[in-house]
């Protein structure tokens, strides 16, 4: 048995069910690099290392947290923060609590290779739960913000959130993984999406983190019928950072448009994996993904859409672009299209290039110094993904977050 698992073991504390998982996990071991879904993320270095159970003392500066509204629930280490959350003024229809009900959240679809969900579901005692009644149409955007601190060892949290919308029903959801210093914390964390017929989820996932973090964040998402679920993913920090977002569409006309950035600079490894299942008829998905690497960081995509026999009407596409600004960085895409049905249409690409020559020369013939050319081009490159945020203060925070982490890359 690997010195993480070990380690993650020793906090165990729950019932037959949470122990049949943790021991399943504990059976398989972390997956290397025969596994397919693993092969362009080594977990060698994280094997090796040992996490300790977090404290609940840990005090963090409210100033962090000062320029996000309520409703806002914060986390520090993976524990409850009563004193920088604000459930702000009650708003008819919307419920937003802890996860108490743990054992009752819908469970997610197993895979062999998925260690961490399974020692997730055997440790997770925190969370939040976030219920919309069906026709209710909440103007408000619900801010979950996640925190690392340090601490005196290397911590691991593993929290579970549970988002139900009912039919009819509308939200804004927006995630903010952040740090309040220097740490070598590990965040495994899963969220569950359901989203009722003819209900629309707006999701904005923000995260900034550190660069000795590591970030395990798997996303299970069910729409029903004329549903739609609008996100957009920053993924801008951390040693190692990795999200699986699947999603289910399960009723006829389910809308999913699922965009996002990846960044790796230093030495950073960002691994996002989409699973986008059309299980009912005239479905649609839309993803525009942007990658940029430079350094020794590396970007791994996996844009995997599958169209089950039956779902005709479907439309699905997906846009990978990814830029390279060093020689040692690396990027890894690999758009796939596994299709069932007959009466479908469906696109997939993948680039992975260099700043234009062209256009840097023609920026700095007017005048434009080299390192301001490259910035605007870069910039330029990673916008679209968030062109799909309607409300302008969130959008200009996503932005003012993407402007951040290119402050490290060349230009920027």
């Amino acid at each position: 048995m690997s010195a993480l698992l070990d380690s993650l073991a020793a906090g165990f504390d729950g019932d037959a069910t949470r122990r049949a998982s943790l021991d399943a996990a504990l059976a398989a071991g972390l997956p290397g690099a025969r596994s397919e879904s693993w092969k362009y993320t080594s977990l060698r270095a994280l094997e090796r290392r040992s996490f300790d159970v977090p404290s609940a003392d840990v005090e963090v500066d409210p100033v962090l947290v000062a320029a996000i509204p309520a409703p806002r629930l914060v986390f520090v280490n993976g524990r409850p923060s009563a004193a920088l959350s604000d459930p702000g003024a009650a708003v008819p229809g919307l419920s937003i609590g802890a996860f108490a009900d743990f054992d009752a959240a819908p469970e997610i679809e197993d895979r062999v290779d998925a260690v961490f969900a399974r020692v997730n579901h055997a440790l997770a005692h925190d969370g939040a739960t976030i219920v919309v009644a069906p026709d209710a149409r909440i103007d408000t955007p619900v801010q979950l913000v996640f925190i690392g601190a340090p601490a005196a060892t290397d911590v691991a949290w593993h929290l579970r959130h549970h988002v139900a919308l009912g039919a009819r029903a509308a939200l804004t959801l927006v995630e903010h993984h952040l740090d309040a210093g220097a740490h070598r914390h590990l965040d495994n964390t899963v969220v569950s999406l359901r989203v009722a017929e003819g209900a629309e989820l707006r999701h904005v996932r923000l995260q900034h983190r550190a660069d000795g973090a590591t970030c395990m964040l798997r996303t299970d998402a069910a729409l029903q019928a004329a549903s739609v679920y609008t996100r957009v993913d920053v993924e801008a920090g951390g040693a190692l950072s990795r999200h699986e977002l699947d999603v289910r569409l399960l009723g006829d006309a389910a809308r999913l448009t699922a965009n996002g950035v990846l960044l790796a600079n230093g030495r950073a490894h960002v691994d996002t994996r989409l699973g986008i299942r059309h299980v009912a008829k005239n479905t649609a998905c839309e993803l525009t993904w942007r990658g940029i690497g430079d350094a020794r960081g590396r970007v791994v995509f996996h844009g995997g859409i599958t169209i089950d026999a039956g779902a005709d009407g479907t439309d699905a596409r997906l846009s990978n672009k990814n830029l390279l600004l060093s020689n040692t960085a690396e990027i890894d895409t690999q758009p796939v299209l596994v299709i069932h049905a007959d009466e479908v249409q469906a696109a997939h690409g993948a680039t992975v290039g260099q700043l234009d020559p062209g256009a840097l020369f023609y920026l700095r013939a007017r005048g434009l110094p080299e390192a301001d050319a490259q910035r605007l081009l870069t910039a330029a490159f990673v916008r679209e993904p968030l062109s799909t945020i309607a409300e302008p203060a969130l959008r200009a925070h996503a932005e003012a977050v993407l402007e951040r982490a290119l402050v490290g890359l060349p230009g920027a």
